[in-house]
């Protein structure tokens, strides 16, 4: 059986997918796996994984829509399934999966925008569902695919290699940073595409929690980004102004999963580097606004959540429309409001059971 999983939404849904991908391995053994990925921090995970065969990597964003027609032309009808992960709630991902033409086509029926973004165009469905995580609901599509119940879900799954580990362990000694060192990271930035730049905390504030883990624990800062979010990493570190806080700039996410690796604690934003984090089994602090909670916690790791809990809360959902906020006193009161204080103390909470673990 030849199967395509359709991973075109990014890193964090990539890595969500793949406690599903485990488990339809395990269930269909003899399956010829391969994925379609359009960002190369997805290809680096995927390209790993003992349980791909074949990676297809195209950039449907930065090629024109002909070529973008040929590439997709060229895999057809040489799989006999596809799965759209979850989420990816958007017209463009399931006509690719119909014109690669398998004859089962499995995805989720999304509860809003589902048929103005032609989720009729797959054959197997399983309806969202707004309690479950998004590990569980690609769980439930692999369940149709197999024909069988999955009770045990295993942890997600970021391969590291060898020259990875080497590159981390370099860059520590590069840094003087020790096996006794209290190392902390910061992801202060997220996806900025359909406005979700609005999830984050502002960077001043990550700056003023790193100076109080500074001078309270002597810690060290690990501030990580993509390469278009390098102007933020130095703002944090430019503010917290210590010779313990440092960008992390490096040429893959393979190598940046490496170093956050090490990090004792992990405080980030909802965003790709969180999933990381939660697949590397960190301990972490989600810093948590508009999105929905049960679709994104850090998935079976130590983690604390830092949110306002606000009545309007969630109000982010999936589908194509750009984030918005209907709040008349202050817009996005869940991310600004959120002060330094609370973040600080479930810091605190998280580095005192470390020390007594």
């Amino acid at each position: 059986m030849n199967i395509l999983i359709i991973a075109l939404s990014g890193i964090g849904d990539a890595l969500m997918f793949t406690p599903a991908l485990q488990k339809l391995k395990n269930e269909i053994p003899g399956a010829n796996i391969d994925a379609l990925v359009m960002y190369r921090g997805v290809k680096d995970i995927y390209e790993k994984l003992p349980q791909i065969s074949k990676v297809h990597y195209f950039n449907f964003l930065g090629i024109s829509k002909l070529e973008s027609l040929r590439f997709t032309l060229s895999l057809r009808k040489k799989y006999n399934a596809t799965i759209n992960i979850y989420p990816s709630n958007r017209k463009e991902y399931n006509l690719i999966s119909r014109l690669i033409g398998a004859e089962k086509r499995f995805a989720v029926n999304y509860l809003r925008k589902d048929f103005s973004n032609f989720g009729f165009l797959n054959t197997t469905r399983v309806l969202e569902d707004d309690k479950l995580h998004n590990v569980e609901e690609n769980l439930r599509m692999v369940e149709k695919l197999v024909g069988k119940k999955i009770n045990e879900i295993p942890a997600m799954q970021f391969c590291l290699r060898d020259d990875d580990s080497e590159f981390a362990k370099k860059f520590f000694e590069d840094q003087s940073i020790t096996e006794n060192d209290l190392v902390i990271g910061f992801h202060p930035g997220c996806s900025s595409l359909k406005n979700h730049d609005k999830r984050r905390w502002e960077p001043n504030k990550f700056a003023e929690l790193g100076k109080k883990l500074i001078e309270q624990f002597g810690a060290k800062i690990l501030v990580f980004g993509g390469s278009d979010e390098e102007a933020l990493k130095d703002i944090v570190v430019t503010n917290i102004n210590s010779s313990n806080a440092r960008p992390i700039n490096t040429l893959s996410l393979s190598n940046t999963a490496a170093i956050i690796k090490r990090c004792d604690l992990f405080i980030t934003n909802d965003s790709s580097l969180m999933h990381v984090a939660s697949a590397l089994k960190l301990n972490i602090i989600a810093i948590i606004g508009p999105t929905n909670i049960n679709y994104i916690r850090p998935w079976q790791t130590d983690y604390q959540i830092a949110s306002l809990n606000l009545d309007c809360s969630p109000c982010f959902y999936y589908s194509p429309k750009p984030l918005t906020c209907s709040r008349k006193d202050v817009k996005f009161k869940c991310i600004k409001e959120l002060s330094v204080d609370s973040v600080f103390e479930k810091a605190v909470t998280q580095i005192k059971n470390l020390r007594h673990s």
